[in-house]
């Protein structure tokens, strides 16, 4: 094995597809074996693993619904059955209710907050007694988190929540030498982005208003993982990284 990460163990959570693909790519490029998360796409968990596995990487589709904690039990049962430890959780499996804050429900609320935040600490209370030589968590937010967005309040508030979590998460386990961050993206053009209405606007003003000039993809956001998971970020700890090509400092 070679590569920065050779040796390490990741847990990509909503890994079969879009940003969650790419960053399972990233890993194993650098030498990571990877547990691949998905719920429905069995396919597409497999697809990828083939794949992975043609780059010399161990690979294994487990399946799991993230904000479930007998779910995420189940998946770390088949987990264990391939991998004996955990180095990197990426918590990247989101969902959500697209819809205005005064026509949201109770329900509404629970599934964003359970699917988008409360995995996090699901995630984080099975994997750590994995990491033996210390690890990284790494959450997946996006800029809904401290921005208002059409549509967007029950999703952008469960991801404010997921960041006030990793500052927490990473306050507890630092002296474990667990590091725990997050990542927030801009605007990805990606399948998931196909549900909102107005997606030829969103990508349209993102591109006009990011000094790069250009919309993220999917290895965007992997890189900015990536970066997190490399011994050199050993000291970066309860931080948001804000990927966005600059969109956030134009106004």
């Amino acid at each position: 094995m070679s590569g920065p990460l050779a040796g390490k163990v990741a847990l990509v959570t909503g890994a079969s597809r879009g940003i969650g693909r790419a960053i399972a790519r990233k890993l194993a490029s650098a030498g990571s074996d990877v547990a691949v998360n998905y719920y429905n796409s069995h396919d597409e968990a497999e697809s990828l693993c083939l794949e992975l596995r043609a780059m010399g990487r161990a690979a294994r589709a487990v399946q799991g619904s993230v904000g479930i904690p007998e779910s995420v039990d189940d998946m770390f049962v088949e987990l264990g059955k391939h991998f004996d430890r955990l180095d990197i959780v990426v918590s990247n499996a989101a969902s959500g209710v697209l819809k205005p804050a005064m026509e949201m429900s109770l329900k509404h609320w629970r599934w964003c907050m359970e699917t988008n935040a409360f995995a996090l600490d699901l995630l984080a209370q099975r994997a750590v007694p994995l990491m033996r030589d210390g690890g990284r968590i790494i959450a997946m937010s996006s800029l809904g988190a401290s921005r208002a967005m059409p549509d967007y309040g029950f999703i952008g508030a469960s991801k404010a929540a997921l960041e006030s979590l990793v500052r927490t998460l990473a306050q507890e386990l630092g002296p474990r030498n667990i590091r725990v961050n997050a990542v927030s993206a801009g605007v990805v053009d990606t399948d998931a982005l196909r549900y909102f209405p107005n997606r030829e606007q969103l990508l349209a003003n993102f591109s006009e208003r990011t000094p790069a000039g250009a919309v993220l993809s999917p290895d965007d956001v992997a890189g900015a993982v990536y970066l997190l998971c490399l011994p050199e970020a050993a000291m970066i700890n309860g931080h948001t990284l804000v990927v966005d090509g600059g969109f956030c400092i134009s106004g």
